[in-house]
């Protein structure tokens, strides 16, 4: 309870969260959300207007082809946002690259918000993969990031007191939850989400980009990435102090000090560099693993079987909008509730337990499957697993995959990791959706076998090989891989002690 008091305190800390948010990871479940309610709308379209120029309509599997590409537009260009994410972070820095963003958004919005005056259904693939670049520049929280899902944790750990930095950090996976409850919401075909609206839903992700233009330019830079990265001490200390209010700085501007003192005469790393790094061996697998399995346990998956589950649930075929709300929702108060515990809980539990969970209810899921159409009952039961599933991966995984990348990695190799990671989950996101239609058809009602499996093995990993990262310092995160990573030299006398390891380029 002190640390919710001391962070309502910081009212510029919680405005610069919100700032940062509303542009960042909310776009990444927005963009995600809204466009399934006009699907059948855009694809009646694309009919329509192909009708318009040739004279002769499109045979069905062509319209599902032009839709695939339509969907498959997104995470292209959330890979492509991903990649330029670094370097975006570490020339113009973090808050310019949010900023620098939303151009994507604003050039997306416009192309969807006239493709159907201008005829062209081109316009919204192009549309979605520029919003697919936004969203994966903000973050890495979530089920996948671009651009924001890259840069925004990056920059919201930097921001915060180390005592708070997870559950600061762990706000853009709120903010990505959120944006999935809104964008159902204003998909709802009493909103946006009717045949003559379309465009507008489609365009409606301008307003959050442009709360975000008016609103972040007032706070300020990441304090790290002012002092280490462009080594500019006084605009670092303003930035504190106005992130910090009237708290003593001292001891955390000794903590950044010695940071910059550990990465002195480094320049920035590129991400073939971590591969090749033998002190980053550790961090690197770590993220490696656990963003891999951000996509591969199966999340996603759980909203493909949620119409035909609730359908069967007896839920009427007009109402079943309204209920897939409550999916989203699960999302939304799973990672506001992870947000309170993980500075009390810890990263490792929060991961364990969430892999754990997800591998328990995706037996009874197929168990459930597979009595579906045998007993009466089945039907609630597979509801039951649908929401459960969802609400284990939000208390863990979903939150604080997103936050760790941060915390393993120094100054020099975090934007670079971020690069990884982003890359990692598009193009997991990618092999699952191309994947997952074949493993239903291969495996029928036990098509959940592959994600049990990621979901066992991730939290054996996390079990055997993952420190905990809660109140450590960046340096004290570092030392321990440090001992991981050289752990053979260090028993044959190699480690110096920690005097010195706080001054030794990692």
């Amino acid at each position: 309870m002190n640390k919710l008091q001391r962070l309502l305190q910081n009212k510029i800390l919680i405005l610069t969260i919100c700032a940062a948010g509303i542009g960042g990871t909310f776009q990444y479940g927005y963009n995600i959300s809204i466009i399934n309610a006009p699907a059948s709308y855009i694809q009646m379209f694309m009919n329509t207007t192909w009708l318009e120029r040739m004279g002769v309509p499109l045979e069905s599997n062509v319209i599902l082809l032009l839709w695939s590409f339509t969907v498959s537009a997104f995470p292209l260009g959330g890979l492509t946002g991903a990649v330029v994410a670094g370097p975006m972070a570490i020339m113009l820095g973090r808050k310019m690259s949010l900023l620098l963003n939303n151009v994507f958004v604003i050039v997306a919005a416009t192309l969807s918000g006239f493709s159907r005056m201008a005829k062209s259904f081109e316009m919204i693939m192009l549309s979605r993969f520029f919003t697919g670049v936004n969203a994966a520049e903000v973050s890495t929280c979530l089920p996948c990031p671009g651009v924001s899902m890259n840069i925004q944790p990056m920059y919201l750990a930097e921001s915060a007191p180390k005592k708070l930095r997870g559950a600061v950090a762990l706000t853009s996976a709120s903010f990505t939850a959120l944006g999935l409850v809104l964008g159902q919401v204003v998909g709802l075909r009493e909103l946006l989400g009717g045949e003559e609206n379309w465009p507008l839903l489609l365009a409606s992700n301008v307003v959050p980009a442009l709360i975000q233009l008016t609103a972040l330019p007032w706070f300020p830079e990441s304090p790290r990435y002012l002092l280490i990265d462009r080594g500019d001490k006084e605009s670092c200390i303003s930035a504190l102090q106005k992130l910090r209010g009237t708290s003593d700085l001292s001891a955390e501007l000794e903590e950044m000090l010695a940071e910059q003192a550990a990465v002195k005469g480094q320049r920035a790393k590129n991400p073939w560099e971590l591969f090749q790094n033998p002190a980053l061996r550790w961090q690197l697998v770590s993220i490696v693993v656990l963003s891999s399995a951000m996509q591969l346990c199966g999340n996603d998956s759980m909203y493909f079987y949620a119409a035909y589950v609730f359908q069967e649930a007896g839920i009427p075929q007009d109402k079943i909008p309204y209920v897939v709300i409550g999916t989203g929702s699960c999302e939304l108060i799973t990672s506001v509730t992870c947000n309170m515990i993980i500075d009390y809980a810890g990263r490792r539990p929060l991961l364990l337990g969430g892999y754990i969970f997800m591998a328990g209810w995706a037996i009874v899921f197929m168990v459930a499957l597979s009595q579906q159409t045998q007993i009466s009952w089945m039907p609630y039961l597979s509801m039951a697993c649908i929401f459960a599933y969802i609400l284990s991966f939000g208390i863990g995984p979903a939150g604080v995959t997103g936050v760790l990348p941060t915390e393993v990695f120094d100054q020099m190799s975090r934007p670079a990791a971020y690069m990884i990671c982003g890359s990692l989950l598009w193009f997991n996101l990618f092999l699952v959706g191309t994947a997952f239609p074949f493993i239903v058809k291969s495996l029928a009602h036990f098509c959940y076998i592959p994600f049990l499996v990621v979901c066992v093995c991730t939290a054996l990993y996390v079990w055997f090989f993952l420190p905990e990262t809660k109140g450590k310092s960046f340096l004290e995160i570092s030392e321990e891989f440090r001992k991981r990573n050289f752990r053979t030299r260090s028993r044959a006398g190699f480690y110096k002690g920690p005097e010195e390891i706080k001054t030794t380029t990692l």
